[in-house]
C-alpha cells in the first residue's frame, strides 16, 4: 500500500465534505451542545446552587459511592465534590460518543456514496488497490471526529477549570484518566466502529441503509463508553489502559477484515445487498 495514494483519497473526500454544509453545520452543532452547552449548564447549576436540598442530595449520592470512588473525588464541600464528579466522570462518555457520531456519518456514506454519485467507476478503474481505497476512506472518516474531539476537548477543559477549578484548589483538568481516555481509548473505539461501518457501506446499495447500520453499530460502542466511564471511577489510568488494549485488538481485526471486503465490482454497483 502507498500512503500518498491513501492520502489522495482522503483529501478528495474531505474537500467534498467541507463543501457540504448540510453535514458539517449539524455535526458542529452536535459537538457544541455536548462539549460546551450541556457541560456549561450542568456545571453552572451544581457550582452556583444555593439550594440546601440539592446540596444535601449531592452529599447523599457521594456518600453512597464505594470507598475507592470517594477517595478519587476532590473537594471540601458537597457542591465542589459533586461538580468534580460530574466534570471528570459522568461526562466522560461524551469524549467517545461525539467523535464516533461525527465519523460514523462520514463512514456510512464513504463507499456507497461513490456509487450514488457515479464516481465509483473512476475509483474502480484507477490504479489504487482496494486496501488503499478502504484506508483512504477510513482516514477521511476519522479526521472529522478527531478534529471535533481536539477542539471540543480543549474548550471543555477550559470550561471545567474555570467552573470547577476555584472550588477544588486550582486548575486540575485534564486528569491522567482523561489523557489516557483521549489518546489511548478514543482512537481504537472510532476505528473499531468505522471498520464495521465501512464494511457495511461497501455491501449495501443506498446511503440510507448504511446510515441505519451505522446507528446499530454505534449503540454498543456508546454502551461501552459508559462502561469505560464507570471503570474510570474506580481506577482512572489502569481502567482506561485495559479497555484501550482490548479496543485496539478489536480495531485491528476489524480493519484487516474490512479492508479485505472491498472489491472493485462493488464500486461499480455490482454484488451489493439490497
Amino acid at each position: 500500500m502507498r500512503l500518498d495514494r491513501m492520502l489522495t483519497v482522503a483529501r478528495i473526500d474531505l474537500r467534498r465534505l467541507f463543501k457540504s454544509k448540510d453535514y458539517w453545520i449539524p455535526m458542529g452543532f452536535l459537538a457544541a451542545v455536548f462539549f460546551v452547552a450541556l457541560p456549561f449548564l450542568l456545571l453552572t447549576i451544581v457550582t452556583s446552587t444555593t439550594s440546601s436540598d440539592l446540596v444535601n442530595k449531592i452529599g447523599e449520592v457521594l456518600q453512597s459511592l464505594p470507598g475507592p470512588v470517594q477517595e478519587n473525588v476532590v473537594g471540601e464541600t458537597p457542591a465542589a465534590r459533586g461538580a468534580y464528579m460530574l466534570a471528570v466522570y459522568l461526562l466522560a462518555p461524551v469524549a467517545i460518543v461525539v467523535p464516533l457520531t461525527i465519523s460514523s456519518a462520514v463512514g456510512a456514506h464513504a463507499i456507497v456514496g461513490e456509487r450514488e454519485r457515479g464516481t465509483g467507476e473512476f475509483l474502480a478503474h484507477s490504479p489504487l488497490t482496494e486496501r488503499e481505497i478502504f484506508f483512504g476512506k477510513m482516514l477521511a472518516s476519522v479526521v472529522p471526529g478527531f478534529a471535533a474531539t481536539a477542539i471540543g476537548f480543549g474548550i471543555y477543559s477550559l470550561l471545567v477549570n474555570l467552573k470547577v477549578g476555584p472550588l477544588v484548589g486550582g486548575w486540575f483538568f485534564p486528569t491522567p484518566g482523561w489523557w489516557v481516555l483521549i489518546i489511548w481509548v478514543v482512537p481504537p473505539f472510532i476505528a473499531m466502529a468505522l471498520s464495521v461501518i465501512l464494511w457495511v457501506s461497501s455491501k449495501v446499495r443506498s446511503t440510507a441503509a448504511a446510515q441505519q447500520a451505522a446507528t446499530l453499530v454505534s449503540l454498543p460502542v456508546i454502551f461501552a463508553a459508559y462502561g469505560v466511564s464507570s471503570g474510570l471511577l474506580i481506577n482512572p489510568v489502569l481502567a482506561a489502559l485495559a479497555v484501550g488494549i482490548g479496543a485496539w485488538a478489536l480495531a485491528a481485526v476489524g480493519l484487516i477484515t474490512g479492508s479485505r471486503s472491498l472489491h472493485r465490482e462493488r464500486l461499480l454497483g455490482f454484488g451489493g445487498d439490497g
